[in-house]
């Protein structure tokens, strides 16, 4: 991978560094801030980004196509599926549009519970959660969905005989197969009550060219959490036995690209930033 120059931060002050963050490697949370515009990041994470977009032009649409996928699906949770509670895992760090903003636009009274493993979210979260009595979030690692689940502040906030919103954006592809993805969605999904929907996105290697597949791998290789691409077919799975929504009028399968789902315009949506995330939303049961 070409390593990228060193980058002024002009005016923009490096931000504090919590108790049990490394700033000496990129995390995911932090990297996806930059790809979108962010500040809640370090030098490593900028210089990680800008070798990668070295082969990967889009990175910052597809980080964008995957954002408004997530508020789109969140819009639509919240208005077709009359859903009045939501837990995002893998939340990462606050950006426009976060899905209590989202949401509580259509019912102030919807309650949102934000659930990631990186202390930087938390962190930066706090300010902005520090006035949304119905939105918490709690530090936890998705591999375990026990230990999620039964978080007192899950359980606070999520009332599990009364159907779900679970968004799952961008997240479940750092989870490596050894550690069961598809098995560990599952058990969220069997935790919901009927009537529960699912909003995912995953990054896939599909139809990208070898050498921005081998740099995305590579700059997560050296990150606090590694890549892993799957193809459509695995993608799919994570949505076996559920029913999915069309993503758009007209559409023959529910499952297709970020920039697509719920899009005005196809046309203009179907970018190449799009193209690197799968997404569907489907009815868990």
């Amino acid at each position: 991978m070409v390593e990228a120059p060193h980058l002024p931060r002009g005016a923009v002050p490096e931000p504090p560094v919590p108790p049990g963050v490394d700033p000496s490697r990129p995390s995911p949370a932090r990297l996806y801030d930059y790809y979108l515009g962010g500040h809640s990041n370090f030098e490593v994470d900028r210089r990680a980004a800008e070798a990668l977009r070295l082969s990967l032009p889009a990175l910052s649409d597809a980080a964008w196509a995957n954002r408004g996928f997530h508020q789109r699906a969140a819009t639509w949770l919240a208005t077709e599926a009359s859903l009045r509670q939501f837990i995002d895992i893998g939340s990462g760090l606050p950006t426009v549009g976060n899905t209590h903003q989202v949401v509580q636009r259509i019912d102030p009274a919807a309650r949102v519970v934000y659930a990631d493993i990186d202390p930087m979210v938390a962190a930066q979260s706090a300010p902005l959660l520090a006035g949304a009595p119905n939105a918490t979030l709690v530090t936890a690692d998705l591999r375990d969905p026990d230990g999620l689940l039964g978080h007192p502040g899950v359980r606070s906030m999520i009332d599990f005989s009364e159907p779900t919103g679970l968004l799952m954006t961008a997240v479940l592809h750092f989870v490596a197969d050894d550690c069961d993805p598809w098995g560990l969605l599952r058990r969220y999904v069997a935790a919901l009550a009927p009537g529960s929907f699912l909003a995912l996105s995953h990054a896939t290697p599909d139809g990208l060219p070898p050498l921005a597949v081998h740099a995305m791998v590579e700059t997560y290789a050296n990150a606090t959490e590694q890549l892993i691409l799957r193809p459509r077919a695995e993608v799919a799975r994570f949505f076996a036995g559920m029913e999915l929504v069309p993503p758009y009028p007209g559409a023959a399968d529910g499952l297709t690209f970020v920039g697509q789902w719920g899009a005005v315009d196809l046309a203009s949506a179907d970018s190449d930033g799009s193209r690197v995330l799968y997404c569907g939303v489907a009815k868990c049961r």
